[in-house]
């Protein structure tokens, strides 16, 4: 579970009177700064961007990970290539889990951005926001209104700008526009590259209404149903927190400095305030065995490490649970129990089904069968960031409830945040796609995608050793709990139910592989449980290990997202969420990070 070691080109962009990017703590002309902010992910950016517009305010931003530009770069910027940009490349942490029970003891490997702008320069750039109740719930479990949907749909707003699909059409009736911004720094837009595909998912909308109804938006405030699946990509190319918030500002700005390839080893406490501990500096290295820097906070240090970095840093610092802390020979100098629990993300397994050799699949690009094919349609996108490159691997995407009789809500009741939010998504590729399975050579595939979205199991990320340089254990736990297998189990069933409309006659032929065993006429529940326990694997959301709770005594950080029991420190990445939401989770993200920057600059009087 150790990261493989990378090495990139040193460099350093200096100003004499902006902001930098620097690659070595060394080069820094100073050690204080108003604000540090670890993690140049998702979140990071939001708040150094949203600080530094106060040109009194001097913010720090450190970063773990490697430029997003230069080496490799293009599987970054091409959202076509999402799905490949994390796997064996300079951008990912390379961490795996621990052999996961449920799943026939398999240890996963377990994505994170290690790169600038985080998971938002990995992930499958998917733009979803959730349910009202995901939020709702958010606000009942922290006290605090500024979560409630009500309130942080103006922060979703302001997060985002629509853009027009790369192919130039009209998209007029595949989303609304008064759910959205214009104006905010991540684009967004519905697929600019249509597929073959697209006609007969829509149609089977139109056919089997009652089960999978058409939705124009699930960013409206109406998650349920299948509409145009939406992306964080404008002008072609991935829109990351990096390339939408920190590199349009880092060398205009001069109270804005930027420290990548370097790791921040532990807080460091810098006496008390209030009667509790205070943290207001922070120790930082680029080798285990290299020389230590310290740089301080006159306010405060922003943890937005993600969901494994930020508990991992607390526990190095001794902030944790006393008794895990003693087994790697940490001393703990504050008790917070639940720093690393409650781990929670969203198991995803996908099905596949074989089409004619003829029809115009995306495999002929994803399968390499045709490297002709392939090179011209990278030109293409280098030359005007249009053509099939310039899009994500699927057009549509569907959440959906269990139906009111089921018998698993019978057994285990309501799991999700409330009628509005989903149990289970449905999305569909015209190719083979799989995060777990090995690629065919060969063939024409239709895809389905299944993930259970209100997972009831709760894992943990715990630490391995007292070594920062080494990764923590991270179990996401995935199905221990059955009422989320159960889900998963319906989740498939949902997509068998779809690929039979008869839309499909004559274009789906029969299943993959093993997934014919699981859907033979005399196969069981059993049989789909035997392939979800061979083929399941994470889509990337780990969420919930630092959770915000309002209740003294519960949660890591309070609704302010301050950590608690000490001062100086607060939390602004996904980890503070109480619950995951019911949807990707990149969206909702954003949306807490701008809520968290006013509430850092109220706090300040910036």
């Amino acid at each position: 579970m150790f990261r493989l070691v990378h090495t990139p080109a040193i460099f350093a962009l200096f100003g004499t009177t902006l902001g930098a990017l620097f690659t070595d703590p060394s080069q820094l002309k100073q050690t204080t700064y108003d604000f540090v902010v670890v993690g140049a992910g998702t979140a990071g950016n939001v708040v150094a961007t949203r600080l530094t517009e106060n040109p009194s305010v001097k913010v720090l931003v450190i970063e773990a990970g490697v430029s997003d530009t230069g080496f490799d770069s293009d599987l970054i910027r091409i959202p076509f290539l999402c799905g490949q940009t994390a796997i064996n490349t300079p951008f990912d942490w390379n961490y795996t889990t621990v052999p996961q029970k449920a799943l026939n003891n398999q240890v996963l490997p377990y994505y994170r951005g290690f790169v600038l702008g985080g998971s938002s320069s990995t992930n499958y750039l998917a733009w979803t926001r959730g349910s009202p109740d995901d939020y709702n719930r958010f606000a009942n479990v922290t006290g605090d209104s500024s979560y409630a949907w009500d309130n942080i749909l103006t922060y979703f707003k302001k997060s985002e700008h629509h853009a027009t699909p790369e192919d130039g059409r009209n998209d007029t009736g595949e989303y609304i526009p008064s759910v959205h911004g214009f104006k905010g720094p991540v684009a967004f837009s519905v697929t600019g590259n249509l597929s073959n595909i697209d006609d007969r998912v829509l149609a089977t909308t139109q056919e089997l209404s009652d089960q999978f109804p058409f939705n124009q938006d699930t960013n409206s405030g109406n998650l349920l149903g299948i509409g145009w699946q939406q992306n964080s990509l404008g002008n072609g190319s991935r829109s990351s927190s990096s390339a939408a918030y920190l590199t349009p500002v880092l060398n205009t700005r001069a109270n804005l400095d930027v420290l990548i390839q370097t790791r921040v080893t532990r807080l460091v406490t810098t006496g008390s305030a209030n009667g509790v501990p205070e943290f207001k500096s922070v120790e930082v290295a680029q080798t285990s065995t290299g020389p230590r820097f310290t740089f301080k906070a006159n306010n405060e240090i922003v943890l937005s490490a993600g969901a494994i970095g930020s508990p991992q840093i607390l526990m190095l610092s001794g902030i944790g649970d006393p008794a895990e802390l003693a087994k790697v020979g940490i001393n703990s100098t504050v008790s917070l129990p639940e720093v690393g629990k409650n781990l929670q993300d969203h198991p995803i397994v996908s099905t596949q089904w074989v089409v004619p050799d003829d029809a115009p699949t995306r495999d002929i690009y994803t399968l390499g069968e045709d490297p002709a094919a392939v090179n011209a349609a990278l030109s293409q996108w280098h030359a005007n960031h249009t053509g099939i490159y310039a899009n994500v691997l699927g057009n549509h995407m569907g959440f959906f409830r269990l139906p009111q009789n089921s018998s698993i809500l019978a057994q285990f009741g309501d799991q999700s945040a409330g009628p509005g939010s989903a149990h289970y998504e449905l999305a569909w590729v015209s190719g083979f796609m799989s995060v777990s399975q090995p690629f065919p050579t060969s063939g024409r595939y239709f895809s389905n995608i299944n993930v259970v979205n209100s997972p009831t199991s709760r894992g943990s990320v715990v630490l391995n050793s007292s070594d920062p340089f080494t990764a923590p254990l991270i179990d996401p736990n995935f199905f221990d709990t059955d009422f989320d297998l159960q889900v998963m189990v319906e989740a498939i069933k949902a997509a068998v139910r779809f690929a039979s409309a008869k839309v499909w006659d004559g274009y789906i032929l029969h299943p993959y592989a093993d997934l014919a065993t699981a859907l033979a006429p005399n196969a069981t529940d059993a049989d789909i449980v035997t392939y979800i326990r061979r083929w399941t694997g994470s889509i990337k959301h780990p969420m919930s290990t630092a959770a915000a709770n309002g209740a003294e005594g519960k949660g890591v950080v309070g609704a302010d997202l301050t950590v608690k029991n000490i001062s100086g420190v607060r939390i602004v990445d996904g980890s503070v969420f109480p619950f995951i939401p019911s949807a990707h989770p990149q969206a909702g993200i954003y949306g807490v990070a701008e809520v968290a920057s006013d509430k850092i600059k109220a706090a300040y009087h910036l």
